[in-house]
């Protein structure tokens, strides 16, 4: 039988009354209102799934009272709501998931601001990736594949050395081409452009050709 939404109702209430709440469904447009004394009200939103419908119901009802939850049937996967959590969080919105079989409620997140942790280490790589990039190669929105990125620039500038001078030293690379890196990069060879000829000395592949003229 398909689950319904209010399938979801008796578990959420008997979850407030169990922390003495008072609990009445569908009061005004609201799904669940629970009280409890002089408490600000506890509104819940009930929904088959997540979805932007159910958080603008969520963001609507904060007009009403800062503890809002929104509540689902729990989901095969715990991945499957990992970004909607933090979502939530954001917006100050609770989330409860509900397992149908049983009726056991398990509370996800709880209403109230949120300030968001920065990352000073994401920070510095994005701003390094931004500084040493050299022009505007690549049109915003496009998709990862074929991302023209700092690293596959200085890639290119040796490859370029590589087709213009032959087989090279990979300190002569590094001179040349001016990338500090390219002993490195070449030895690490993520495309395939490179090959080791002796210790130290690196030639131009034929896959390292194409890309050239892929990317040239």
């Amino acid at each position: 039988m398909k689950p319904r939404e209010t399938d979801l109702y008796e578990p959420i209430k008997a979850f407030l009354q169990a922390q003495g709440y008072v609990v009445k469904g569908e009061v005004g447009a609201v799904d669940v209102v629970a009280m409890r004394g002089q408490e600000p009200p506890v509104l819940v939103e009930l929904k088959l799934g997540f979805s932007l419908a159910l958080v603008h119901q969520g963001i609507a009802r904060q007009a009403v009272s800062d503890l809002v939850y929104l509540a689902i049937p729990k989901p095969p996967k715990a991945k499957a709501l990992k970004g909607n959590l933090a979502l939530c969080r954001r917006l100050g919105l609770g989330l409860l998931t509900v397992r149908l079989r049983d009726g056991f409620v398990e509370p996800l997140a709880d209403p109230g601001p949120f300030t968001p942790r920065k990352s000073p280490k994401r920070k510095a790589r994005l701003l390094r990736e931004f500084a040493r990039r050299v022009g505007d190669p690549n049109m915003g929105g496009a998709t990862k594949v074929g991302i023209i990125t700092s690293y596959r620039q200085d890639a290119l500038k040796c490859a370029e050395f590589l087709q213009a001078h032959g087989v090279s030293k990979g300190a002569d690379v590094a001179k040349g081409a001016e990338v500090p890196t390219a002993t490195r990069i070449m030895a690490a060879d993520h495309y395939g452009w490179f090959e080791r000829v002796e210790r130290g000395v690196y030639g131009l592949t034929s896959s390292g050709v194409e890309g050239l003229d892929a990317y040239g």
